[in-house]
């Protein structure tokens, strides 16, 4: 990295884009200037500059949560940086590993879906046969489309992603966030099984079995 050719805006301010090195996931979008990259660069932690505070921070001073830097990159327009870090702790004031927790899908989805009722049974199968029609039709701008031309490998990531945010939204004290956690890992849960052609009522014809032996056991 060059900081001599950074360019920074009208408020002495370039974005800085922070990664696990190891997994690549996006954990926040910061800001620094001049004197906080001055630091990062000398500290081999991460200091930004707070828009909200108007003062440096040094990531994980007081919540331990540090996160030591392995690689910077600026963009080819010298005006955005990409910095690798292995975080010791949460990126997120929340608590959350990544700052990036909110799903836009689950909106594509909701606006999707007919008028039928509220029955968890009715708004699985019109969840399925949405995803199944994506799946055919592929329509432009659809996240959905954009899983499947992503291919497999993408939708198993995606899947693993959401069973852990799941599993640690049921270790807080929010249901209202595992209810949301617990809605996107079915959301891809059901991409995954569109994309192995494998049906909804396979899976029920599968825990109808299971229930018949366990009763008669």
């Amino acid at each position: 990295m060059k900081p001599d050719e950074l360019k920074f805006d009208e408020h002495g301010l370039i974005p800085a884009i922070v990664q696990d090195a190891r997994t690549r996931e996006v954990l926040t979008l910061a800001y620094m200037n001049a004197e906080s990259l001055k630091r990062t660069l000398e500290s081999k932690e991460t200091w930004f500059w707070s828009r909200s505070r108007s003062e440096l921070w040094h990531k994980g001073a007081t919540s331990g949560n540090i996160q030591r830097v392995t690689e910077m990159h600026q963009d080819c327009d010298n005006d955005a940086l990409v910095v690798l870090v292995e975080p010791a702790g949460p990126a997120c004031h929340t608590g959350a590993r990544s700052c990036f927790y909110g799903d836009i899908e689950s909106a594509e989805v909701n606006q999707s879906l007919p008028e039928r009722s509220s029955d968890l049974g009715s708004v699985l199968n019109d969840l399925f046969e949405l995803i199944r029609s994506r799946k055919e039709q592929r329509p432009e701008g659809s996240y959905t489309t954009y899983l499947f031309t992503e291919g497999l490998d993408k939708i198993l990531k995606k899947v693993g992603e959401e069973a852990t945010e799941t599993i640690i939204a049921a270790k807080g004290d929010d249901s209202a966030k595992l209810v949301s956690e617990s809605a996107d890992l079915i959301y891809h849960l059901m991409v995954l099984l569109v994309e192995r052609d494998v049906s909804l009522d396979q899976v029920g014809r599968e825990l109808k079995a299971r229930r018949t032996k366990a009763n008669n056991k």
